[in-house]
């Protein structure tokens, strides 16, 4: 067997049904989208970062916890949570610091290194419907980072490059550990995320300092990030990286929808540009031209032997 036929080539080879990764992937974008109605609530006003990352990740894992059916050990889980506590830092503090949507948009750069490592390190062959998708949603980031980040240090600009590209390896760290069992392995990933910041928040004494304070950190850390991250595990299971982070951008469209529903009211409230809406058409473009190419694309017409008796004499 060549070297071409060991490779993942299309979701179909990757799964029994890549129709149901999709669909979970999916689901998993419209629950992380509710992020910055979170982040920008009055209970987390000047929380930083890794404080978020803290109570987010201790109520995933009480939530993730009960659906685990068997505990096991493999090494490729130490790289796997050491870089899903680095993703959640770096992306928490640059969506504490800057606009909720900017954090995002600067997570998704993460297709560009997902496609290159995939190729490189799980041996993923990306199709031209996939590089078209991921060039007109790079191209859509872009020009909404462009008017949106300029100014900065050295060491923002360092903070807001590593959001994608923790990102990016997380997601195909989670391709590398498939094999085990998904609630599992988001699990130990929030457990290890929580035990990294416990010192610090405890050193500083930050937590909710009311009802609705807990119960916001609860529902967190629960259905923005332990329930999706769980689906999103699975969905790897059937789909590439690269398909599954071009339909994970949906998420970005919709994160200053729900912002604006809560928190327009707010004073401190920023309302997306035209540059926003540009780039979020542009992303839309990518999604509609892979799926919609792939629905166009002829089937192979299958062959089927026939083994007929031979004539009498």
């Amino acid at each position: 067997m060549n070297s071409s036929q060991n490779r993942l080539s299309t979701s179909q080879e990757l799964g029994i049904n890549p129709a149901h990764g999709r669909i979970l992937v999916l689901i998993a974008a419209l629950m992380w989208s509710t992020s910055g109605f979170f982040v920008k609530s009055p209970w987390f006003q000047d929380w930083p970062g890794y404080a978020l990352a803290f109570w987010r990740a201790v109520f995933a894992s009480i939530v993730l916890l009960p659906m685990v059916k068997k505990f096991e050990w493999n090494w490729r889980l130490v790289p796997t949570t050491l870089i899903f506590a680095a993703m959640n830092y770096t992306y928490l503090s640059t969506m504490a610091e800057e606009e909720s949507s900017i954090a995002i948009w600067l997570q998704y750069v993460a297709p560009v290194w997902i496609v290159i490592i995939g190729i490189l390190w799980l041996n993923e062959r990306v199709t031209k419907l996939d590089w078209v998708m991921v060039g007109l949603q790079m191209t859509g980031v872009a020009v909404i980072l462009s008017m949106s980040l300029s100014g900065g240090t050295a060491g923002q600009y360092f903070q807001w490059m590593m959001v994608g590209f923790t990102y990016a390896l997380v997601v195909l760290s989670l391709r590398w550990v498939k094999d085990m069992q998904a609630a599992w392995v988001i699990a130990i990933n929030h457990i290890v995320t929580s035990l990294v910041f416990l010192p610090k928040v405890i050193s500083e004494g930050i937590y909710p300092d009311s009802v609705g304070g807990w119960i916001a950190i609860a529902c967190f850390g629960m259905f923005q990030m332990g329930i999706p991250y769980c689906l999103f595990a699975i969905g790897l299971k059937h789909i590439p990286g690269h398909e599954a982070t071009g339909i994970l951008l949906l998420e970005p469209v919709l994160v200053p929808v729900w912002v604006f529903v809560a928190w327009s009211h707010l004073d401190d409230y920023q309302s997306p540009d035209s540059t926003t809406l540009v780039g979020a058409t542009l992303i839309l473009s990518g999604l509609v031209c892979r799926y919609w190419g792939e629905i166009r694309q002829p089937k192979p017409i299958e062959v089927h032997e026939t083994h007929e008796a031979p004539p009498k004499a």
